[in-house]
């Protein structure tokens, strides 16, 4: 998959991901009430609302961009009729040929990891009968409990030839309180990434590894440093935008071939139409915002990459 994933950041000329982490209040109200007039003002209408609104964004932007990130916290707000509408975000956006990252941060004992990957990378059995039962073609990994909780996960790739980007350096602003702290000198952030890069050696694309990291857009300097303990390992940058971060920031996540990093925005372009650059088209064209949020975001990135060369 992370074969695919290149393939269509060359093809769109768009190292970006386009975060689906809706929530209501990004939500027009048009779309809103059509939503609750047919399920109420219930965690149906609800989901049916963030249904709606994903659509129209997936269809505005699918052609622009290699992949999406639906954050599943998101959706299990509101429960069964959420995680229902999690999944069918997933199905449409697989059918417009889209890469599916799954923001999931799992990570636990052996057995708990083996049963997140199974359910979001792989197959069950059932009997004599196997499932796909969400199907993302990535998955965001927490590693707090080492190999144990990572492993199962690599197993999984290697049946489904899927990928994971592990957390190593989060763009949140407490995520120094453990990932900064020193062990023999060394900040635990490049401990992960060196366990990263061991891990993604089992697991090799061409010529990238199924196994990335996550590392913060709004921590470049640290980004350079750890684009060059993980060489072959992509980077899923969070942080673009509404976080801080800047095309010129990013030009260390990516290697000399312009490849080896692709950028995530959410809020940024999901609900462009409430930003002053993009007030003009409206709530009722919410979804004209986005693509044009997506295109600024592409040409502020290509050009901070053509000038660092």
């Amino acid at each position: 998959m992370i074969n695919k994933l290149v393939e269509k950041i060359k093809k769109t000329k768009a190292p970006i991901v386009v975060g689906l982490d809706p929530m209501l209040s990004y939500i027009p109200q048009h779309v809103q009430e059509k939503a609750f007039a047919e399920y109420g003002e219930t965690l149906e209408g609800a989901a049916e609302a963030i249904w709606q609104f994903n659509k129209e964004i997936v269809d505005k932007t699918y052609d622009l961009i290699p992949a999406v990130k639906p954050q599943i916290a998101m959706y299990e707000q509101f429960g069964v009729p959420g995680i229902a509408a999690f999944k069918k975000t997933v199905d449409y956006c697989k059918s417009k040929d889209l890469v599916v990252i799954g923001d999931i941060k799992r990570g636990d004992i052996g057995s708990t990891s083996a049963a997140y990957a199974v359910g979001h990378l792989g197959k069950v059995k059932v009997g004599s009968k196997e499932y796909v039962p969400f199907d993302e073609d990535f998955a965001t990994v927490n590693p707090y409990l080492g190999s144990d909780g990572v492993k199962p996960f690599i197993e999984v790739c290697k049946e489904e030839k899927k990928g994971m980007f592990i957390l190593v350096k989060t763009s949140n602003p407490s995520s120094g309180e453990f990932q900064d702290q020193e062990i023999d000198g060394k900040p635990l952030y490049e401990m992960v990434a060196e366990k990263v890069a061991s891990w993604g050696e089992e697991l090799m694309g061409d010529p990238y590894s199924y196994i990335g990291a996550v590392v913060g857009a709004t921590y470049p300097k640290m980004g350079e440093v750890l684009r060059k303990i993980m060489p072959k390992s992509y980077i899923l940058v969070p942080g673009y935008g509404a976080q801080g971060g800047q095309g010129k920031d990013l030009v260390h996540f990516f290697n000399k071939d312009g490849l080896g990093a692709i950028v995530n925005s959410s809020r940024g372009i999901i609900a462009a139409y409430k930003q002053g650059a993009y007030a003009k088209f409206g709530p009722e064209n919410f979804g004209d915002a986005s693509r044009a949020a997506v295109e600024a975001m592409v040409a502020d990135i290509s050009g901070a990459l053509a000038a660092a060369k």
